[in-house]
């Protein structure tokens, strides 16, 4: 099994080389020390295992993990429990907090061992869900074009439009592609900022024009774009209790 280590600390990559020392089945190719650098190492090796330091610098563990489409296994590792590992637990493959004893990682990498030849694919949707909607209120997304990485403000995104499975991402910059449902996304956004007028479509406030009665009983908004939006009966209800018009 070819595995990447992703973390900041270098007490923390030596320790996880050291305790792999006795699984010969498990051989590291790279160790990384922030998310850039450990999405760049998973395209170019398409490891089976990683282990992955949540809180790092420029992006985190999970917004990392966002960006991968055929996520290897996982094994988190975090020094901080407000994270509620324990929320997506049966999702990861495992979670380590630091410190940890060797006996706790040999447990992990078995884990691993048995169940390397079962897809987590499925799992992602799961994992992500969890991880979105057990974090803090979102202050920004990172998304992936090709091989780039970019951070977006959440006060720089107009709205956002349900497409299938992913959920595309509007700023005056251009449009972004994320895998993420909406339930999910809407429960993490600031709630001050953001509201969701129909089914398909979550807008920011600061992005709205004007709302306008399109037919009876049916109302649009337009955005300072042009950009023209449907706007549901729960959808107007909503507007009105957070604009108090």
């Amino acid at each position: 099994m070819k595995a990447i280590i992703i973390d900041d600390e270098t007490l923390a990559r030596d320790l996880v080389n050291r305790y792999l020392q006795k699984f010969e089945q498990i051989e590291v190719v790279v160790s990384c020390v922030d998310g850039f650098s450990g999405f760049k190492a998973i395209q170019e090796h398409q490891p089976d295992l990683i282990f992955l330091d949540i809180q790092m610098p420029k992006i985190t563990g999970f917004e990392m993990l966002e960006l991968i489409e055929d996520p290897p296994m996982v094994i988190f590792s975090t020094a901080f429990d407000e994270y509620a590992i324990k929320a997506f637990e049966q999702n990861a493959l495992d979670y380590l907090l630091k410190p940890y004893a060797e006996s706790r990682f040999d447990e992990a990498i078995n884990k691993a061992l048995e169940k390397r030849t079962v897809s987590v694919k499925d799992n992602k949707y799961k994992l992500l869900q969890a991880i979105t909607s057990h974090a803090s209120t979102l202050d920004r997304m990172v998304v992936k074009i090709g091989q780039q990485i970019h951070v977006l403000p959440i006060d720089h995104i107009c709205h956002f439009e349900a497409q299938d499975d992913y959920v595309a991402i509007y700023t005056e910059e251009g449009k972004y592609l994320k895998l993420l449902r909406m339930k999910s996304l809407e429960a993490s956004l600031p709630k001050e900022d953001f509201v969701r007028i129909h089914r398909s479509h979550i807008i920011n406030v600061k992005a709205i024009d004007r709302l306008e009665l399109y037919e009876k009983d049916s109302y649009r908004l337009r955005l300072k774009n042009g950009k023209y939006l449907p706007v549901s009966r729960s959808g107007h209800s909503k507007l009105k209790a957070l604009l108090k018009f």
